[in-house]
């Protein structure tokens, strides 16, 4: 696969991932970005702020500070007293914007060089890969938070359980049977 291929799907990934969680979090209101779940100490809104957070962070300066910033306060961000709902989203925005950014930046050459996250050097294909990775366990966290807290209303992000074969047939309408 190619430079520009590979950029390209990264970019889908991770805003694949993003509409993902604003999906989950669209079925919520805002109070329940605040509820803990059980034992679960971390609501929406704390994983929210640091995802915010961490982007803010490694999506700044990417190529040329470590990803690990000096003003970044990470413990910070799992403590949500005092926010609202208004002051995560900006946090959560703020932190995309970063990302996109940066990410729509990348070249081709700027993938084999060296950046370098909490002093650990590593390719840009790698620190984009571990941040790519670290957001997938969230979106995870999200959107099981949110179906929790939705209770009977939620809606599916995905294919709904028992309509696993009427998918198929229209994958397959649309693609060929591929022999699933």
């Amino acid at each position: 696969m190619n430079g520009e291929v590979w950029l390209a799907e990264i970019l889908d990934q991770y805003r694949y991932r993003k509409e993902q969680c604003e999906r989950a979090v669209a079925q919520v209101s805002d109070e329940q970005l605040f509820d803990t779940v059980g034992r679960i100490p971390l609501p929406i809104a704390a994983q929210m702020k640091h995802l915010g957070g961490n982007h803010s962070s490694r999506w700044r300066d990417f190529l040329t500070t470590d990803g690990e910033k000096a003003d970044r306060n990470r413990d910070g961000e799992f403590v949500v007293e005092g926010e609202t709902p208004e002051s995560i989203w900006a946090i959560w925005e703020e932190g995309w914007r970063l990302t996109f950014e940066t990410l729509e930046s990348l070249t081709t050459d700027d993938l084999e060089k060296t950046v370098t996250i909490r002093g650990e050097p590593m390719t840009v294909v790698q620190a984009i890969q571990r941040n790519l990775t670290h957001l997938a366990y969230h979106t995870g966290q999200i959107v099981s938070l949110a179906r929790h807290v939705a209770g009977e209303s939620w809606q599916t992000l995905s294919i709904a359980p028992g309509d696993s074969e009427a998918h198929n047939e229209k994958m397959r309408e649309r693609w060929g049977d591929w022999g699933g």
